[in-house]
């Protein structure tokens, strides 16, 4: 039996969801399917989680919900099947910042997957089938083929055309290569021997990339952004 939790008024709890121990539902939010929120999760005014939809949703523990954020339902993709399950898993610490949507995957051998620790600002999209660690600034746009490598960076108002390979660092209108991602490498715990070492075939984050870059290059995909050099101006 949950404890301590606190539901406002107008609020809507679905008969399948599952709520945790001191879970808040602030005036107005709702829970809809097959939705299950760990403890301790803030749910903002007009905040939705869940959708009644095969499927599920899985909150972790300590997440906020901000106004008006619409979190684990339908995808936009026009190939998803009605019927089909598909999911969304949100892991712990997260603050998920007013109007994001944030959408369940397109099929069911997939999922979207949201970390832990983050800050999804105010407005954000978050489509079907994302996961990976990047770091992206405000107001980018990306290409619906795309793949964004784990570890990467791209700069503010970059628009991405193309893959952009794991570690890698972007930005610029048709957004292109800067270099490698070296701060986001070391805040995540990537040494420097993994950056600097003569031998880096024999490096597991560098084969990875390589893999990434090469993946990039199959059939039916868009090649990788192009490369331009940093400028003083």
């Amino acid at each position: 039996m949950m404890q301590g939790v606190s539901i406002g008024p107008f609020c809507t709890v679905g008969s399948a969801a599952k709520l945790g121990h001191g879970c808040q539902l602030h005036p107005g939010s709702h829970i809809f399917g097959n939705t299950e929120l760990g403890e301790h999760c803030i749910l903002m005014t007009g905040a939705v989680v869940g959708d009644d939809l095969p499927g599920r949703t899985v909150i972790g523990c300590n997440n906020i919900i901000g106004h008006h954020a619409l979190v684990g339902i339908k995808c936009q993709d026009l190939k998803y099947k009605p019927g089909d399950e598909c999911f969304l898993d949100v892991g712990d610490n997260n603050d998920i910042r007013e109007h994001t949507s944030i959408h369940r995957s397109s099929k069911s051998s997939d999922r979207t997957v949201i970390g832990d620790n983050n800050l999804i600002m105010g407005s954000c999209h978050i489509a079907h089938d994302c996961k990976d660690y990047a770091h992206t600034a405000g107001a980018i746009v990306v290409h619906q083929f795309c793949r964004i490598g784990s570890f990467c960076f791209i700069g503010g108002g970059s628009v991405v055309s193309q893959d952009v390979p794991k570690y890698m660092m972007v930005t610029g209108e048709r957004a292109e290569l800067r270099g490698l991602n070296l701060e986001g490498l070391r805040r995540r715990g990537f040494t420097a021997a993994e950056e600097q070492n003569e031998e880096l075939a024999h490096i597991p984050a560098v084969g990875s990339m390589v893999q990434s870059i090469r993946d990039s290059f199959a059939e039916n995909r868009r090649g990788i952004c192009k490369f331009r050099y940093w400028t003083s101006s």
